[in-house]
């Protein structure tokens, strides 16, 4: 099960009504729960390992090391999850573009989470290097968005 069915297994529960879905199955364990008026939908995600597995069946996960060039550099990270927009709606110009130079509180992007659109602003200054994420896709908490050269 990947992001993008979870985000519509909670959509599905949200317009049902139902208070309280549980979903489990050997690797997964999901409960969405939606409160009454005024509360937002509660989503938990558990991934269950196998406790009897040896550690050397456990596969090594390594992030690629930045590069020298790319050390100098500082990256946005996004601070939810959910989907990540360039642009405010499908007209409207993108945010930011590699190349163009941002300040200190300047909206990057739109990241949605539960129908909630939240702009991303920045908290440095710099010039864009890079754009680390595709229009309308789908991003975790802490996933690089943008690399920024400060100076």
């Amino acid at each position: 099960m990947d992001i993008k069915d979870i985000q519509n297994l909670i959509k599905f529960v949200a317009k049902s009504g139902a208070s309280e879905v549980k979903l489990e199955t050997d690797d997964i364990k999901i409960t969405i729960r939606t409160g009454s008026e005024g509360k937002t939908e509660t989503t938990t995600f558990v991934q269950q390992v196998p406790v009897a597995v040896a550690q050397s069946e456990i596969p090594e996960t390594t992030s690629p090391k930045p590069t020298d060039e790319e050390s100098k550099y500082i990256t946005i990270k996004s601070p939810i999850i959910g989907t990540f927009y360039r642009k405010s709606s499908p007209e409207k110009p993108v945010f930011v573009e590699v190349g163009q130079t941002i300040g200190e509180g300047d909206v990057l992007c739109i990241i949605e989470a539960m129908k909630l659109f939240n702009e991303i602003e920045s908290e440095i200054s710099g010039k864009v290097v890079k754009i680390l994420v595709d229009d309308a896709s789908p991003v975790e908490f802490d996933q690089p968005l943008f690399l920024v050269d400060p100076s």
